[in-house]
């Protein structure tokens, strides 16, 4: 087992795979007289390819976009100032993901409110709230729903143990977004011209591989499912070159370890059972018809937006170009603020802040000093 987990984090197999996956670029360069745009659609691998040197070595000869994966990237302005209003109100506990935290809202931040007394607390699981919550059963728990496929089930799996158990005092103040429409509102949109995904791994693993088939049915464009380390982001990056040198438009699971072809049908299901669609906004974009998850009407007393009210103030406007970067319009260097007035320790937007986002990933990995 060892050995064979030894084989994905392989220098002499990722050295191999990177120049072949070179020389196919090449290839299409000589073919089509350009270099060929694939867009990742993971914030995950948004930082997989920045850590691991892939997007470095390649930059020369794949244009490597990255798209609107990062969950918290994409919440919109709106939507984060409202999650932080939430920690003003009284015998209130507000729990989230540490991701959330530092998140720049229009007037603070998570852990502005909770250094100035609010209870807010970072958990590693929606489990986690409804617990807090079962232990202080005089105060509101609301737990922050921010994600996408891969976290839906999970937040599911919260609601059933608080409807099992009849916790009334826990709620999730629903952010959750879909792949499937925003991929659609890119390609609809044609603002960015692409040659194929490389696709989520992590969602897939939820979906399936017959998700993804709309993009070779419906816009004739290839797309890979890729794991997130080296020799799995190569071994994908190779395939997917194969695809548009002979402009096969096919979607292949390059992650059948993880992902089947139609996905876990047990999360799927509980998914559906606490979950309808909905309208959802997205930063940069507005809203996406159908585009995100709300809780259903008949569990509406789990809905903490259905529960809580919180002052609308309009976001404040600042020079962050997040919405840019994150539809694959700009490179976080673009962006005048970047690695200037925006900084890890100082982010401006959610891009600079979340382990997903994309400038994130390019600060750390690939900046120029």
């Amino acid at each position: 087992m060892q050995e064979l987990m030894d084989q994905y984090t392989s220098s002499k197999i990722s050295r191999a795979l990177l120049d072949e996956v070179i020389k196919l670029a090449k290839q299409f360069q000589k073919k089509f007289q350009r270099i060929p745009a694939f867009m990742e659609v993971c914030g995950s691998h948004t930082m997989a390819l920045a850590r691991t040197g892939v997007k470095k070595a390649l930059q020369n000869y794949i244009r490597l976009i990255s798209g609107p994966g990062c969950p918290v990237c994409v919440t919109d302005q709106a939507t984060i100032d409202a999650m932080i209003s939430l920690t003003d109100g009284e015998n209130r506990i507000i729990c989230t993901f540490g991701d959330m935290m530092r998140v720049p809202g229009s007037y603070g931040t998570l852990m502005q409110a909770k250094a100035n007394g609010n209870d807010v607390r970072v958990v590693y699981s929606p489990n986690d709230a409804v617990r807090i919550a079962e232990q202080n059963q005089q105060k509101e728990v609301i737990f922050l729903g921010i994600g996408f496929e891969t976290t839906i089930p999970i937040l599911a799996a919260a609601l059933k143990e608080a409807e099992e158990k009849q916790i009334h005092n826990f709620s999730i103040w629903m952010s959750t977004k879909l792949v499937e429409p925003i991929l659609r509102h890119l390609l609809n949109n044609k603002e960015v011209a692409l040659d194929g995904f490389l696709l989520p791994g992590h969602v897939a693993m939820v979906m399936g591989r017959k998700h993804f088939e709309f993009l070779a049915a419906e816009y004739h464009l290839p797309g890979v499912i890729s794991g997130f380390e080296a020799v799995e982001l190569l071994s994908s990056l190779r395939r997917l070159l194969m695809l548009a040198l002979e402009q096969n438009a096919l979607v292949i699971n390059d992650y059948q370890s993880v992902v089947a072809e139609d996905g876990n049908e047990h999360a799927k299901y509980w998914m559906n059972r606490y979950f309808a669609l909905c309208d959802e906004p997205w930063r940069g974009i507005g809203i996406i018809s159908q585009s995100g998850m709300d809780i259903r009407e008949e569990y509406r007393h789990f809905n903490a937006k259905e529960k809580f009210s919180v002052p609308m103030r309009s976001p404040r406007k600042t020079k962050c170009r997040c919405g840019e970067v994150i539809r694959g319009l700009i490179d976080p260097p673009e962006c005048v603020l970047f690695a200037k007035a925006c900084t890890p320790l100082n982010p401006i937007g959610p891009c600079m802040v979340s382990s997903e986002g994309s400038c994130a990933a390019y600060y750390q990995y690939m900046r120029e000093e």
